[in-house]
């Protein structure tokens, strides 16, 4: 007997035609040039390329931390375009994560205060049942009551995720989260992703240059000059590799970056 097929994921965040231009005039740089992109709910998506492709300006546009200079960023629907700036802040406690490499705790308050900040600044309850379960998932039980200052680089980067993870957002984007960590503690960070994404069925979008972390995602998107040049579904550390070093070269002797 045939089963009943699983429905096709929807997209958590949708880009199309995103144009990103810095400057005017003669001194402008198009970040993103013309990219339409899905990043599908439920999915880990690794996002990489050549130092100024646009990686970081990409994750900026696609969080609503930055408008693009034209094009649409939909969130689980929603047109970020339409929002006044005081809506796409709520719109960004409630509904998105962040995880960035320096961290960004807040020095005076506890490791307790700062992951439930975006349940205090969004003005909702939270759910203690699930915090506590987050707070055992990345191993903080016993650092509640420190301050930043007192934890190690690993620690501090749990205390993000765990920040992240606890108003379930739609999206936790992740800038470059394992890139002031150690092999084996970056391992861990991209271990507690991945589980953010096959057990609460999370969608993560990560900027990372490294391809070991990349290998952790499901899918490994490649810019260059602003523009999606490939993508590749589970690849592995080596394909990985490859493509980034092809980029690299392509871009160091003036060719063109797509294949």
């Amino acid at each position: 007997m045939n089963t009943p097929s699983q429905p096709a994921p929807e997209a958590a965040v949708a880009l199309r035609g995103v144009r990103k231009t810095h400057g005017r005039h003669a001194s402008s740089v198009q970040a993103l040039d013309a990219v339409d992109l899905d990043f599908l709910g439920g999915t880990f998506t690794a996002v990489m390329g050549p130092s100024g492709s646009g990686k970081s300006t990409l994750l900026h546009c696609a969080a609503g931390l930055d408008r693009p200079s034209a094009g649409t960023v939909l969130l689980g629907g929603t047109d970020l375009a339409r929002l006044s700036e005081t809506e796409l802040t709520r719109q960004r406690r409630i509904r998105v994560g962040f995880v960035f490499q320096a961290f960004n705790l807040v020095p005076a308050l506890t490791v307790r205060e700062n992951i439930l900040l975006p349940s205090r600044l969004a003005h909702v309850r939270p759910d203690r049942r699930w915090l506590a379960e987050v707070v055992e998932r990345v191993g903080l039980r016993e650092r509640l009551r420190h301050r930043p200052a007192q934890l190690s680089g690993g620690e501090q980067q749990r205390v993000a995720i765990a920040r992240a993870l606890s108003v379930r957002p739609q999206v936790i984007f992740c800038d470059e989260p394992t890139g002031a960590l150690d092999t084996t503690t970056a391992a861990r960070v991209l271990a507690l992703l991945r589980q953010a994404v096959d057990a609460d069925r999370q969608t993560v979008v990560m900027v990372t240059h490294d391809p070991v972390a990349a290998s952790y995602a499901d899918r490994v998107v490649f810019l260059a000059d602003g523009r999606v040049v490939d993508d590749l579904a589970v690849p592995g550390v080596d394909a990985i590799a490859e493509r980034l070093a092809h980029l690299g070269a392509a871009r160091a002797g003036g060719e063109a970056t797509s294949w």
